[in-house]
């Protein structure tokens, strides 16, 4: 059995074979064929799982507080990628950005110098890249507070950090378990335990 129908696919599809080198950010919106959520990674495609239920209450929880409780001049982002350098283009699960930075309707990423925080929810397939590899690539690149947001037991953990932009590396600056209360970026009180309460009021 050939790989293309064991995943469903037709047998003249095309995987995409990486050039010498590897591929660049510019390349993802030209490639053909390629599944939703494909990042690139040092050259390589990523491809993401099927989302789990964890993730996409969170996703949404977060989202709708940080969409109330953003100032006017900026902006929430969802599931679109970033351009951190020639060959890295990932796609936080959200980022916060000035108006300003919107280019118009088929705008398809962010420059890393406009995200003034970024949030990532860590799966199953993305423990590494989560923890380790993206918060690093993400303060190399200057981007000034990062979330990683954990399963405990069907609720959220959000890990807080801050850029120190004297090394480019994070900073820890706190654990949250049922309640997210920060005053950077912007003053933030996000009750956690209301993952799965539909209609949940932030704060």
């Amino acid at each position: 059995m050939s790989a293309a129908r064991e995943y469903g696919l037709d047998e003249q599809y095309e995987w995409a074979r990486p050039p010498a080198g590897g591929w660049t950010a510019d390349d993802l919106d030209k490639l053909p064929n390629l599944p939703p959520h494909t990042e690139l990674i040092d050259g390589s495609l990523v491809f993401m799982s099927p989302q789990t239920d964890f993730h996409m209450a969170t996703l949404r929880l977060l989202e709708n507080a940080l969409l109330d409780l953003a100032p006017e001049d900026l902006h929430v982002v969802r599931e679109m990628t970033t351009k951190l350098a020639r060959q890295d283009r990932p796609e936080p699960d959200l980022m916060v950005v000035p108006q300003n930075a919107r280019t118009g309707p088929r705008q398809t990423w962010y420059d890393p110098d406009d995200i003034l925080l970024a949030v990532e929810i860590v799966a199953a397939d993305s423990v590494e890249r989560d923890r380790e590899v993206k918060p690093r690539k993400y303060a190399r690149a200057g981007i000034r507070h990062f979330w990683r947001v954990e399963d405990d037991d069907g609720l959220p953990v959000v890990y807080v950090y801050e850029l120190d932009p004297a090394t480019r590396t994070y900073v820890d600056t706190g654990i949250y378990h049922k309640q997210l209360k920060v005053d950077l970026p912007f003053p933030l009180d996000i009750d956690l335990t209301a993952v799965n309460r539909r209609g949940q009021q932030p704060g």
